[in-house]
């Protein structure tokens, strides 16, 4: 399958608008804060042109933003070039961000890595040709102790290694969304193999 390199320059739409719907959004958020602390809204406004716009947020979206806030522009720039939650590039439909930080790589996050490239038959920082799935390697996730872990969009799986990873794409390439979490189906983060300690709970309910 051939690919795109996401560092390559992309074009810039000319123009952008919040939809009906999300303008109203946009005003919610704005009117959170103080007169004249509107700018304290521009994260959760980026964030919202960045959904409404393919999870991508282009020049023309940041500029809306910052007339909208009041704000210079190089401000708002500033912060969606800051911030790595925000794509100032167009990503695949399945955005895989896979930690490789050291608790992932210690539970194979290499194998993860070297799945997705098998599978997909791109590397770390590319899209395949359809636009359906985009890699990028990042660091801490935030859930080490079931790593290793890819953030698909807003969606967490855990508990990952090669083969896991391969059926988790082809499941998204049917056009299904597999369960989030743990694809071991551990409970949060429990230990595998179930509870080690506290397994008497005959204490519990004023039993003793």
């Amino acid at each position: 399958m051939s690919a795109h390199d996401n560092s390559a320059p992309v074009a810039q739409p000319a123009r952008f608008a919040f939809t009906p719907a999300n303008l109203e959004k946009a005003k919610a958020h704005i009117a959170k804060y103080p007169p004249g602390r509107q700018a304290s809204a521009v994260l959760p406004l980026l964030d919202l042109a960045q959904r409404q716009h393919d999870n991508w947020l282009p020049r023309a979206a940041m500029d809306v933003v910052a007339d909208m806030l009041g704000m210079a522009r190089i401000r708002v720039y500033e912060v969606a070039t800051f911030y790595t939650m925000f794509n100032l590039k167009p990503v695949g439909k399945h955005f895989f961000q896979i930690c490789t930080t050291t608790p992932c790589w210690l539970r194979g996050s290499d194998a993860v890595v070297a799945a997705c490239k098998k599978k997909l038959g791109i590397g770390i920082g590319q899209t395949t040709a359809d636009g359906m799935f985009t890699l990028k390697e990042v660091e801490c996730l935030g859930a080490c102790v079931n790593a290793p872990i890819i953030q698909v969009n807003d969606d967490f799986y855990e508990d990952l290694d090669g083969r896991s990873t391969e059926a988790l794409i082809d499941a998204l390439k049917r056009g299904e969304k597999p369960p989030v979490g743990s694809v071991k189906q551990r409970q949060t983060s429990a230990p595998d193999g179930g509870p080690t300690t506290l397994k008497d709970l005959s204490f519990a309910g004023g039993k003793r």
